[in-house]
């Protein structure tokens, strides 16, 4: 909304510094400042305000030590980080861009479904919360929006340069010459970046190449599933890292900002012709989004680092899990989840892996043996007697490795 004002009063007016809201670093720097006074400042105040609705976390005995001290602490704290995001988005960001709206609607989709499962288990004393299928059907339901909008929005394209323009199939529209023999090309074909690889466009449709002639038309049969099946993933790896104090807000600031990067240099022409990365218009934009969104995490884990003064809940988890997940799509950069978003992964895995062990030595032998003392993986080490405050700093160091491992992508092919 200031974006649309001053750029009302610099076109109008030619008042000075008004032109600075031209600028992505500018208001991607004013986003995250803002978001961190609001998570900050008023997040004390949503605290306070949940405390006195007696929006306390009720804590399921598992032994750990320092459980018991934790019952009674406000969680749906989510609700801080989703108008800690929200609110400078809606200030500096273009609201036409498809991809904020993207953003804004994921944020308020899964900030839906959490905000749905916090308050059955408080106000309606079911400690299970919204029944598992019904979380399922709404990130199937926002996997398949995410899905279709990227396949049919005629601005959601990867530019690109070719020699041979009369060779590109009908999908691909030439919209101007770069030098004599180069041509810049719209593209909407699905593509995705595969890491370390030199070539490194994949394109989603060549999956399905045996149905015949035209298969390029049905790629959506193949990319649609894939979009569901991350965003299910990933908002459910953040739910389940979320299990001690600051874990999931500071891992998630992590992957936040190498986001962040990939998105200003993706939508940035002279960046990404630079690294040799696909160009994708338009995405730039999704910086405000990103610097907001980190900020209201950095600002919420002032008051989520251990002790912890308030827990997200299912509003804060899912929330950010599904938002990590579309901007990752976004950016053709789903590929690298497993590697940016590892500590998620891990969280995941160790849960499948133990109950499915439990299981299998369950009916093989009668008795459940388990692979880890207790999953997710970051109860497995309090366990072990590794004080909580330890286990997220190393996790977070784990986070950071990741996360450069995933920038040097850029270069290393």
């Amino acid at each position: 909304m200031l974006y649309y004002l001053f750029e009302y009063l610099d076109t109008t007016y030619d008042l000075p510094g008004t032109g600075l809201f031209r600028y992505i670093s500018f208001r991607a720097t004013a986003a995250v400042v803002l978001s961190l006074f609001i998570a900050t400042v008023y997040g004390k105040k949503i605290i306070q305000y949940l405390r006195k609705k007696q929006v306390g976390e009720s804590i399921r005995d598992l032994g750990l030590e320092g459980q018991n001290e934790k019952a009674g602490t406000p969680t749906m704290g989510g609700i801080i980080i989703i108008l800690a995001t929200l609110i400078p988005t809606l200030l500096f960001a273009k609201l036409e861009n498809i991809y904020v709206i993207l953003l804004i609607v994921t944020t308020i989709w899964m900030g839906i479904i959490g905000f749905i499962d916090d308050y059955i288990k408080k106000f309606k004393n079911d400690k299970e919360g919204l029944p598992g299928k019904f979380k399922v059907i709404g990130q199937v339901g926002l996997g398949l929006f995410v899905g279709i909008t990227m396949y049919l929005h005629p601005n959601i394209v990867v530019e690109r340069t070719v020699q041979n323009p009369a060779a590109e199939t009908e999908i691909a529209r030439v919209v101007e010459k770069k030098t004599a023999n180069t041509f810049y090309v719209k593209d909407k074909a699905m593509l995705t970046t595969i890491p370390f690889v030199k070539e490194n466009e994949f394109n989603y449709s060549t999956l399905i190449s045996w149905l015949g002639d035209n298969y390029e038309s049905y790629v959506w049969l193949i990319f649609i599933p894939i979009v569901i099946f991350i965003i299910t993933a990933v908002s459910n790896g953040a739910n389940l890292t979320d299990g001690i104090d600051g874990l999931a807000a500071g891992t998630s600031a992590i992957i936040g900002i190498t986001l962040a990067l990939f998105a200003w240099v993706s939508g940035n022409v002279i960046f990404s012709d630079y690294l040799n990365i696909m160009y994708i218009p338009n995405t730039g934009e999704m910086t405000i989004f990103i610097t907001a969104f980190v900020g209201a995490l950095i600002g919420f884990l002032w008051y989520n680092t251990y002790p912890a003064q308030v827990f997200m809940g299912d509003t804060g988890s899912l929330t950010i899990g599904g938002i990590i997940a579309v901007i990752a799509i976004a950016v053709r950069k789903e590929l690298l989840i497993p590697i940016l978003c590892g500590v998620f992964l891990m969280e995941n895995l160790s849960v499948v892996l133990q109950v499915s062990w439990f299981k299998y030595t369950k009916k093989k032998f009668g008795e459940g043996k388990r692979i880890f003392r207790m999953s997710p993986l970051h109860h497995h080490y309090q366990i072990k007697g590794f004080h909580e405050s330890k286990i997220v700093t190393r996790f977070w160091i784990v986070g950071i490795f990741l996360a450069i491992i995933t920038l040097v992508t850029l270069k290393i092919r």
